[in-house]
């Protein structure tokens, strides 16, 4: 039952789609018909408001964060990994916008400073340096998210280390299109406009 219920507190929290509540909000109309059609920070950038996009990073990645530590506090450490596969799961796929989300990453790395605050740590210090030397955010979160399983294992344990197995699988999978387009070298670069994805 504890389980159970740090799963629902994990959807919850992460099916909160604040790129869309604050683009909406500004008055710039439904972020999901603007670039790729993402919710997530990367996208609410391509509005051209850049403390819209800081504030949906930093809220995305709270929420990650407030599922682990709420569902720790509360039922232990495995309800803190379950939670946190939920929270990105219920931002993948929030009800709230008929079942589709964001890709997942600021979540995912909200969830993890949470759970292994050294691993999270670590895995924003490769998102930053991939970033730096790419200026292509689909990159960083895929060199962030490979390494976030053994870098939460090493820090946190069996238990951080499974949940963010299951969290990066999430991720990359939710990347797939990215993946075919920075193979294709068409995967445009951080701040760069493009048309909306395909699907």
């Amino acid at each position: 039952m504890s389980l159970a219920l740090a799963a629902l507190v994990g959807v919850l929290l992460g099916s909160i789609p604040f790129g869309f509540l604050l683009t909406r909000a500004a008055g710039l109309g439904d972020i999901r018909k603007l670039g790729s059609g993402n919710i997530g920070a990367t996208n609410v950038l391509r509005t051209g408001r850049r403390d819209l996009a800081a504030a949906t990073l930093l809220l995305d990645a709270g929420k990650g964060s407030a599922a682990v530590l709420a569902a720790g506090a509360l039922w232990g450490p495995a309800a803190a990994s379950v939670a946190a596969i939920a929270a990105v799961a219920g931002h993948l796929f929030t009800p709230w916008l008929g079942f589709q989300g964001g890709k997942g990453v600021a979540t995912g790395l909200g969830a993890l400073l949470a759970l292994a605050p050294y691993a999270g740590l670590s895995a924003c210090a490769l998102w930053l340096a991939t970033a730096a030397a790419t200026r292509i955010s689909s990159a960083s979160a895929l060199v962030a998210f490979a390494l976030a399983p053994p870098l939460a294992w090493w820090f946190g344990g069996a238990s951080p280390g499974l949940a963010m197995l299951a969290v990066s699988a999430l991720v990359i999978w939710r990347h797939e299109g990215n993946i075919r387009r920075l193979l294709a070298g068409t995967e445009p670069r951080i701040g760069q406009n493009r048309d909306k994805e395909p699907g």
